[in-house]
């Protein structure tokens, strides 16, 4: 059971979440630019107010206080979104490979093939094979461990083969798939 200073505090913080929840999420969705992001980002700065709720009751302006929460918490969801944008274009600007006479029906074929895989072995398939990602490389962009990127490679791998036809013959992943050169659109047989 609280006491009557808890009550006291859960009463004054909820008056001070309700007053204030829609202008905060408002600020979160001007600093960011995102809406679906500005709620999450306004409940997240309220919570880490409840938390501290003792000091910040205190405090000259609350408001003011709660308004640089939201600030540090989407200045911190920018930075992550920017970092993540910038490992996508280290990514895709890796590999450059131009093909002769591409084979665009193996290369539709082998991208229908990787659709129907499930994600983390496709994932798998494609980090090591197409992006020609170490194990531990592969294992730090999915976030796991060296021994499911292997068998998750190896047994996608196994999916493909039995997907195409390709019973023994060791499989390679075009390089065409690797550069996005060939479109389901391009397909001539």
């Amino acid at each position: 059971m609280g006491t009557v200073v808890d009550d006291a505090a859960s009463v004054e913080f909820h008056a001070f979440f309700d007053r204030h929840y829609a202008e905060l999420s408002r600020l979160a969705h001007l600093l960011t630019g995102e809406a679906d992001a500005a709620d999450d980002l306004a409940a997240d700065a309220l919570l880490a107010l409840w938390n501290r709720w003792d000091r910040v009751r205190t405090a000259d302006h609350p408001v003011a206080y709660a308004r640089g929460v939201v600030a540090n918490l989407a200045r911190t969801r920018i930075r992550s979104a920017v970092r993540e944008r910038r490992r996508i274009a280290l990514f895709w600007s890796q590999r450059e490979e131009k093909t002769e006479n591409p084979d665009v029906a193996g290369v539709v074929d082998v991208r229908s093939a990787l659709r129907r895989l499930p994600f983390r072995k496709r994932a798998c398939v494609v980090l090591r094979h197409a992006f020609d990602l170490s194990e531990k490389d592969t294992a730090l962009a999915l976030g796991v461990s060296v021994g499911t990127v292997k068998s998750q490679t190896s047994k996608g791998m196994a999916e493909l083969q039995k997907l195409l036809g390709a019973k023994g013959a060791p499989f390679k992943v075009p390089a065409m798939v690797r550069t996005g050169e060939a479109s389901a659109s391009g397909r001539d047989r």
